[in-house]
């Protein structure tokens, strides 16, 4: 689905720049005898997919005209220099010398790279197919998504229309993922009026198309292009009903014995005994019907499973929420919505639990503020953005207000509201994730069934208990073409023709070191976080090297990182000048591509107002009936997938808001 063009935001001058950037980043390159289809890629460049059309509407759609400004100077400096009538190769240079002038021009021109990769590779058509699919051997969609009446809309949605509406409850909780879901559906099923707000839309199985650019711009936050202030981390997190629950990859890991004693230090009472087990790890699991029996593994977990062996190292099957229908072949499309509805999601289990009780929810609809009166919650102020642009100033006025919108927008609420003392948006976690290449001889298709299926702690336990989960993850054209090295244009497309030969291994890194949530001018979440803690960057490290080390093992033919500069191994160089290549290379922002998948601790809990947000149970210290319902609540970084984690201590925090309401 294109995104809508809006002429006028660039100048005819400045178009023209983005148009020859565009194709320098992905030009027509030479076929050399290549065989048709091949031939036909490589021959094509960015211009021929109309790229800096889409660019150019994305920034009317989502930028701010400072921001337009901001790029539309980086065009300008490139056009002075009568950039559009070089050749791609002298383009490419005055690019490179423009990236090396100052690192917001880099960060700019990193952006537009970003941009430019991402609809050449993923922008599909009317049919739903893109043109250079076949010359990757990437099928695209596997099957149509299900009509609205085979996958009806079951959860209830309150209409709220006009320049302004005033609703109420008891609770409102703002946000609907693995942790607003659980508090909904516990409060609701308690007896409680629960109003849900979801800044999201509500999208199910008829909406999943299996397509990367629609799955990004409708599932996630900030279209999924989120990243931190410096681009040293890129943010994936879900912005629909249900959250992240409806697009992670299914890893159902219990909180482990270490970390729950670890919180109970901080004052979360009771979380380190056998009856927090029983009464939220086990009440979540079984809700979500967790189980291995339907975990199965592709080619890229067959390959990291016989790596791992190589080595002598342990390893696992994931525990996963899926019903017993779960079929692998639609699985690689998870993390663009389960189609099949074999995902047990929060919108599946916990919101339709909380809608069956009477709960209702209001979608697109952004929290502005959470509102109080003489130091207590006294309701949320909130905006509805409708589909024809036009909003709807919304008061909701409530005694009980859960924030549970998530590890980033969470602690933008709270300091929009000027609530939650000192720490709010410190202490930030965000689980770095790197991910090292592998490219075999024999095709291994890791679009192809479940994008997770395999997870060992072997490196868990590194420097004092901070170290990194090893994973693996599926494969697509659009996110991934923006993730390789890039030296020219010729050798990134003969890169991507190996596509269906790649498999990436993951690292989940446990954070020993902190960043942090801040609010730009306009009440914008900033994320703030680099590499700077000394535990953390050898952690970094040392998970590159081990995921080279298992590519090697399993019989990779080459292997690479994500570095921006190439860093790269053939079969039959010195693995070990190769191991030395990574242990010296950067890892500052733009560097290497680290992204986050799970964003917390930015309103932790614990006993100290100083140094937390929410007290043991998860009520603000300083804004009484004001609850912390999501990861933000974490005190300390769990070191495993979160879902599990969120969903228990959410469990227990709706307890404690139920006996509150009724006290």
């Amino acid at each position: 689905m294109p995104v809508a063009v809006v002429a006028g935001v660039l100048s005819e001058q400045q178009k023209r720049t983005l148009e020859a950037l565009c194709d320098t980043w992905v030009p027509a390159v030479d076929p050399d005898g290549a065989d048709p289809v091949e031939a036909s890629f490589l021959a094509r460049a960015a211009g021929e997919l109309a790229v800096a059309d889409q660019i150019e509407g994305l920034m009317a759609d989502a930028m701010t005209p400072d921001e337009i400004a901001a790029t539309a100077e980086l065009l300008d400096a490139l056009g002075t220099e009568g950039f559009a009538a070089q050749s791609p190769a002298e383009r490419a240079g005055m690019v490179s010398e423009m990236a090396a002038s100052s690192f917001d021009a880099r960060h700019g021109l990193h952006a537009l790279k970003g941009l430019t990769l991402l609809f050449f590779y993923a922008l599909p058509d009317e049919q739903g197919l893109n043109p250079n699919w076949d010359a990757l051997g990437y099928p695209g969609p596997n099957s149509p998504a299900p009509s609205a009446a085979e996958a009806p809309k079951t959860i209830r949605i309150e209409d709220v229309s006009g320049p302004a509406a005033e609703l109420t409850a008891d609770v409102c909780v703002v946000g609907s993922g693995a942790g607003g879901g659980v508090i909904a559906a516990g409060c609701a099923k308690a007896g409680l009026s629960v109003l849900v707000i979801e800044m999201g839309g509500y999208r199910n199985e008829a909406d999943f198309k299996q397509l990367e650019i629609p799955g990004m711009f409708e599932l996630y936050l900030g279209g999924g292009l989120a990243t931190s202030e410096d681009g040293s981390i890129a943010v994936l997190a879900g912005s629909t009903l249900g959250g992240g629950t409806v697009v992670n990859y299914m890893n159902c890991i219990r909180t482990p014995q270490h970390i729950r004693d670890e919180w109970a230090q901080h004052g979360l009472e009771g979380i380190d005994t056998p009856d927090y087990e029983r009464d939220h790890i086990d009440a979540v699991s079984e809700r979500l019907g967790t189980n291995t029996e339907m975990t199965r593994q592709n080619g890229t977990h067959q390959l990291l499973m016989q790596g791992l062996d190589s080595l002598g190292l342990e390893h696992r099957p994931i525990v996963r929420n899926a019903s017993p229908d779960d079929d692998p072949e639609f699985c690689g499309y998870c993390s663009m919505g389960c189609q099949q509805g074999c995902k047990r999601s929060s919108m599946k289990t916990w919101l339709q639990d909380a809608s069956d009780a009477g709960a209702r929810c209001v979608v697109q609809c952004r929290a502005d503020r959470v509102l109080t009166a003489d130091g207590r919650a006294a309701g949320v102020a909130a905006t509805v953005i409708h589909d024809d642009g036009s909003e709807t100033a919304v008061t909701v006025k409530a005694p009980t207000v859960v924030v549970a919108c998530g590890g980033v927008e969470s602690p933008a609420l709270l300091l929009r509201s000027g609530i939650g003392g000192p720490a709010v948006g410190k202490y930030l976690r965000l689980h770095p994730a790197y991910a090292v290449n592998g490219i075999y001889d024999d095709p291994v298709e890791g679009w192809r069934g479940q994008v997770q299926s395999l997870v060992s702690d072997s490196f868990a336990g590194l420097e004092d208990g901070y170290g990194f989960l090893i994973e693996a993850t599926g494969i697509f054209p659009g996110l991934w073409s923006a993730s390789l090295p890039w030296t020219d244009g010729a050798d990134h497309k003969r890169q991507m023709a190996k596509l269906r030969f790649m498999a990436p291994f993951i690292s989940v890194q446990r954070d020993h070191g902190s960043g942090e949530v801040v609010v730009d001018d306009l009440g914008r979440a900033v994320v703030r976080w680099g590499l700077d803690d000394a535990v953390d960057r050898r952690v970094a490290v040392r998970a590159n090297v081990e995921l080279a080390r298992l590519h090697q093992a399993a019989g990779a033919a080459e292997i690479f990182t994500l570095h921006s500069e190439r860093v790269g191994w053939r079969r039959g160089d010195d693995f070990d000048a190769f191991v030395e290549s990574i242990e010296r290379a950067p890892y500052g922002p733009l560097d290497i591509v680290c992204f986050t998948a799970h964003q917390m601790g930015a309103c932790r809990m614990g006993q100290d107002p100083a140094t937390s947000v929410a007290d043991g149970r998860g009520e603000l210290h300083d804004t009484k009936g004001v609850w912390i319902g999501d990861a933000s609540a974490f005190p300390t970084a769990p070191g495993v997938n979160p879902m599990i984690s969120i969903m228990s201590l959410a469990h227990r925090t709706a307890d404690h808001v139920v006996a509150s309401r009724r006290g």
